[in-house]
């Protein structure tokens, strides 16, 4: 299936409409042309509460092929192997950062999680896992896809931010922008729409997200598309938006465990994404979603992949450890490991029940097996991590995007 997004192609409705607005900067900064605009031009998107998407029969074909992995995935391994959708939900939470230019090492990110020095980026990784768990669950246990998990998330994204603190959690108030100057529209991308409009394309758009009478990826791909749209948020947008993807998912129970990493394809084609955003506002909404299609489809088979290969980490360790007893220390660790590549004293302490000295000579005996790795000279900074489930994070996310580029 082609993804073309050539502009000679169909609109599949309306395009966005241009709406000149009046306009004057706040502070007084930046160059002379900031502070002398008078007017912009912002775009307000269609309703689309109503609106249906056409799907050709090469498109239904591939979706129905994406949702069918999709399902194979999650049933297979998702019910057996709960440390897989920790994992993934991870993989997809730096994918996701990263379309945004906010990178860290697997380990750093997994330091952040547990409450460990780290690096901004790896700090900012870990509350977009929080807040992508959260909007899933959500979605997941009410059956709806609600403007209050989204709120929800945008405050656990940035609650900690230094200067998005106080705005973490509601909507803007100011109009927005995309590209151009850092101090007025001035020669933006894309400005959505006024703020005092947000409120009802929000409420539109939700409306969208909970019908059941839209093929499933059609309709993840178009919330997502008209949420960036509306950008209802002064940071965080790009992110925010991706957790939706997600939350459709899993109320249309296209996914009832796990969250293939969809980002890892988008990121691998970064300007193809982009680019289908701005055919989205122009009418178009298939070159997304046929993006959103493939990534899919390659999410959940590299997913698959990744799913064997901690099958037999496992064994591999049960056989350096020569073979565990359930239920003892050494059996728990390494268990707990798969979905907790990075571990502190006090972490393992608390997932395995054990502590002291079974619990020190339990992770003695993983180090000496080439399980466990230890990091860190100060005490309280001292981790071990598991550096063959860091390996494979790393090996799914380059899979994911090695195949992308080249579909």
């Amino acid at each position: 299936m082609s993804e073309s997004t050539g502009a000679a192609s169909p609109r599949d409705w309306a395009p966005h409409v241009a709406e000149a607005r009046p306009w004057r900067q706040r502070t007084p900064q930046g160059p002379k042309a900031d502070r002398e605009l008078r007017e912009i031009v912002v775009r307000r998107p269609p309703r689309i509460t109503s609106l249906d998407f056409p799907v050709d029969r090469p498109l239904r074909v591939t979706m129905n092929n994406a949702l069918a992995n999709l399902a194979q995935l999650d049933q297979t391994h998702g019910r057996k192997l709960g440390a897989l959708d920790q994992l993934l939900l991870r993989t997809e939470s730096v994918s996701s950062s990263k379309i945004e230019n906010i990178e860290a090492s697997f380990a750093d990110y997994e330091r952040a999680l547990h409450g460990m020095r780290a690096n901004a980026s790896a700090r900012s990784m870990a509350a977009s896992t929080q807040a992508l768990a959260g909007v899933i669950a959500d979605a997941g246990e009410c059956g709806q896809v609600r403007l209050e998990a989204m709120l929800r998330a945008h405050y656990l994204l940035f609650r900690h931010h230094p200067t998005m603190h106080e705005k973490a959690g509601h909507l803007r108030t100011v109009q927005n922008w995309i590209g151009g100057s850092d101090y007025s529209p001035r020669g933006a991308l894309f400005v959505p729409p006024p703020p005092d409009t947000v409120p009802g394309y929000l409420e539109d758009l939700f409306a969208y997200a909970n019908r059941d009478d839209v093929p499933v990826l059609v309709q993840a791909a178009v919330m997502h598309a008209q949420f960036e749209s509306i950008h209802p948020f002064t940071d965080g947008n790009g992110r925010i938006g991706r957790t939706l993807i997600h939350a459709v998912l899993r109320r249309r129970r296209a996914t009832r465990y796990l969250s293939v990493p969809i980002a890892s394809g988008l990121v691998a084609r970064r300007d193809r994404y982009f680019d289908a955003l701005g055919e989205y506002r122009e009418g178009r909404a298939r070159p997304l979603v046929g993006l959103m299609t493939h990534a899919t489809l390659i999410a959940s088979h590299e997913s698959r992949r990744t799913a064997t290969r901690l099958h037999e980490v496992t064994v591999e360790w049960e056989d350096l450890l020569g073979g565990p007893v359930p239920g003892s220390a050494e059996y728990r660790l390494a268990r707990l490991l798969v979905s907790e590549p990075i571990l502190t004293v006090d972490l393992a302490a608390q997932r395995t029940g054990y502590s002291g000295v079974q619990l020190k000579l339990a992770m003695e005996r993983l180090e000496a097996a080439g399980v466990l790795t230890r990091s860190g000279r100060r005490v309280r900074e001292r981790t071990w991590s598991a550096q063959a489930i860091l390996d494979e994070l790393q090996d799914l996310t380059v899979r994911i995007e090695t195949v992308s580029r080249s579909a």
